[in-house]
């Protein structure tokens, strides 16, 4: 298969099953909503030495938030124990020390709930009143009084859907790179949590050489040992290559997400290849074909 002159690999990427939280921050500006997602979203690249994966699903409309005001989404992403623990501190550390913020579920029709009580810093203060029809704490601050929803929903979804953008040089497959990012920040319910969307450092489960290594330097797919590696994926002609992780609300979320990068990234000159990464079912449950998806 090929979309405009660009062969894409028959191949399939590789995803393993996640929990899921979706909380909706707003503030009186869209920047400060934006701040404040950005910071509870930090240190939150990969599961293999983050504490979760986390990222920003996208800005909101005042018409889209429960006060009705500028809000972003974002999702926190891990193992259903570790996922609660992180949601309270995000929320505690980022978000409540933010400047003009609330806090709302996301996934309010989700059956499981997990409960954040941040209402105890009130130091019984605080007291509870209706934000859009919605059951909220408010707590006395500095600069006023901060509003926050304490049970949020979580759902299982996928983490890890994947595919590689190779180019003829660094800044192609760079710049393909970044179109896919572009192109998946209008696809609703996915992240892409590695910095500006785009993995430099693609890994492997495990170390050849290093045994306590949980994860290494994926060999077969850096172009400077094309070489030296036998079983390379690097084709002949490509000098750079970029990974594009994605997390989403389901498989198909993550899919479309996918399907909708790769299409923009095929537009960039200089843009050879496209690929996806896969361990033959080790790392997880699901398999994404690159050519059922297009």
């Amino acid at each position: 298969m090929e979309i405009n002159g660009v062969p894409i690999e028959d191949t399939y990427a590789e995803a393993f099953p996640t929990w899921i939280s979706r909380i909706i921050i707003t503030a009186v500006t869209e920047e400060w909503a934006l701040k404040a997602a950005t910071e509870a979203t930090g240190f939150a690249t990969s599961a293999i030495g983050c504490p979760c994966e986390a990222g920003i699903e996208g800005l909101l409309p005042p018409e889209a938030t429960p006060d009705g005001r500028p809000g972003a989404a974002i999702l926190i992403c891990a193992g259903k124990k570790k996922l609660k623990e992180q949601v309270v501190e995000r929320l505690a550390e980022c978000v409540l020390t933010s400047a003009t913020t609330a806090v709302f579920d996301g996934l309010p029709n989700a059956e499981e709930k997990i409960a954040v009580k941040l209402h105890f810093f009130g130091d019984g203060y605080e007291y509870q009143k209706e934000v859009g029809g919605r059951k909220c704490w408010v707590i006395p601050i500095m600069e006023g009084e901060y509003v926050g929803e304490e049970e949020f929903g979580i759902v299982k979804g996928v983490a890890g859907g994947n595919f590689f953008v190779m180019g003829e040089n660094q800044m192609a497959a760079l710049m393909g790179a970044e179109a896919a990012v572009d192109a998946i920040r209008d696809v609703c319910g996915v992240i892409t949590s590695f910095p500006g969307g785009v993995v430099a450092s693609g890994s492997k489960v495990g170390s050849k050489k290093y045994k306590f290594m949980p994860a290494s330097t994926n060999e077969k797919y850096c172009p400077t040992l094309r070489e030296k590696v036998p079983d390379t994926k690097v084709p002949a002609g490509v000098k750079a290559l970029y990974e594009i992780v994605i997390d989403g609300l389901d498989e198909k979320c993550v899919a479309d997400a996918m399907a909708a990068g790769i299409k923009a990234a095929v537009n960039v000159p200089g843009v050879k290849f496209i690929s996806a990464g896969n361990f033959g079912g080790t790392l997880g449950p699901y398999k994404i074909d690159l050519h059922k998806i297009l």
